[in-house]
């Protein structure tokens, strides 16, 4: 745990995306220790839309917000997120959650107005914008310039850390990385109580792409009402697939079955709706340029927080270890698969019971304030 006092730091963090991640645990952890904060926030996908907003933090608390607006939407507007804002104060800690927004933070450091400069990986896509175009060229040169450079190197995964450091030819020569897993707030976050199998809710959260495979569980849903199933399923999130998956809700006569909430920016929110639920589902896409599989995904330590039981297909990395000790269930992508899973796994409350305790008891693990603490104790932030 930290042995220094954060409260004498002052930190920049810079991210796209105002979802929860783990640049919001990190913020919310040096809020709640008193430290100085500005969070930059750059949108992330298109219907994010085109603002960037910039929070001050002191004392606990919120004291500025500012909203700046670009012309261009992502992925464009990443182009200007190097310059957006354009001052910001001097800090003792930068952390950067992506390469422009590391990149950013050398130069801040190079001009002596920032200390330490951390890059914070939270994906890996190996040939992300195309094998062999000049935009993955640019990339990759980037991301290896921040990690051959940057004070400090993190990554969700040792997949993720091994696939990157192999691609961009890292060596013993550079630092290594810190793993820190996603994780979960133990102490904030609603558990399902002990008789939450009556719910008769499944739950799914994420980011509605192709690859996140929630046709399947509609799918897998109008298997389960031609069955006359009283199970209902909750949908949290936005993402460019959600018209066409309200549509192919609607044409699979699941109107009554099916409730899509949307995105969601109070995490408070989700927390409260997974904690109303019976089980949750994450069908991943199999596919072998899915960064899922070099990834930790978040909603999975969402769920295990919450003590939900799980049913997920075999692409996150940690996804067998998930069943071997969190009680979770291994699916093929195929929706009489996932429909069976959701009636077997909710066909006894003893067995279910066992396995949200199983779910409760790994999540101990990944608690964000014992995650964050011994990271920011390994880096020295809060040193004076």
């Amino acid at each position: 745990m930290m042995t220094t006092d954060v409260a004498d730091s002052s930190v920049a963090i810079v991210a796209n995306g105002f979802g929860d991640g783990p640049a919001q645990a990190l913020r919310d952890y040096l809020i709640a220790h008193r430290a100085r904060v500005v969070m930059v926030s750059h949108p992330l996908t298109p219907e994010q839309g085109r603002r960037h907003v910039v929070t001050t933090y002191a004392d606990g608390r919120a004291v500025r917000t500012r909203t700046r607006w670009t012309p261009l939407r992502p992925p464009l507007s990443f182009a200007a997120d190097p310059v957006v804002p354009l001052n910001l104060p001097r800090v003792d800690a930068w952390f950067g959650f992506n390469p422009l927004a590391c990149a950013r933070g050398l130069v801040q450091r190079r001009l002596g107005r920032a200390g330490k400069v951390v890059l914070w990986s939270v994906d890996f896509t190996p040939d992300r914008f195309g094998a062999g175009t000049p935009l993955t060229w640019l990339y990759d040169a980037l991301d290896g310039l921040c990690c051959r450079h940057a004070d400090a190197r993190v990554e969700l995964s040792a997949v993720a850390r091994d696939a990157r450091s192999s691609r961009l030819g890292l060596g013993r020569a550079h630092r290594p990385a810190h793993i820190v897993p996603m994780g979960t707030w133990l102490d904030r976050a609603p558990t399902v109580p002990p008789d939450g199998f009556a719910h008769r809710r499944v739950v799914f959260l994420g980011h509605l792409t192709q690859r996140q495979g929630v046709p399947a569980l509609l799918d897998a849903f109008a298997l389960l009402r031609a069955r006359n199933s009283d199970i209902f399923l909750d949908v949290i999130g936005g993402g460019p697939q959600l018209p066409e998956l309200m549509e192919r809700a609607s044409t699979l006569g699941l109107g009554d079955a099916v409730c899509f909430h949307g995105f969601l920016p109070n995490h408070r929110d989700v927390e409260q709706l997974l904690a109303e639920a019976s089980m949750a589902v994450a069908p991943y896409v199999p596919s072998e340029s899915s960064f899922t599989r070099y990834a930790d995904p978040g909603k999975l330590k969402n769920y295990l927080g919450a003590g939900l039981p799980v049913i997920l297909t075999d692409v996150p990395p940690n996804a067998r270890e998930l069943a071997q000790e969190a009680g979770a269930e291994l699916v093929l992508y195929d929706a009489a698969a996932i429909a069976a899973a959701i009636e077997n796994g909710l066909a006894s409350p003893e067995e279910w019971r066992e396995r949200r305790e199983r779910a409760l008891r790994y999540a101990r693990r990944f608690d964000w304030p014992v995650l964050l603490g011994d990271l920011l104790d390994k880096l020295g932030v809060g040193v004076g």
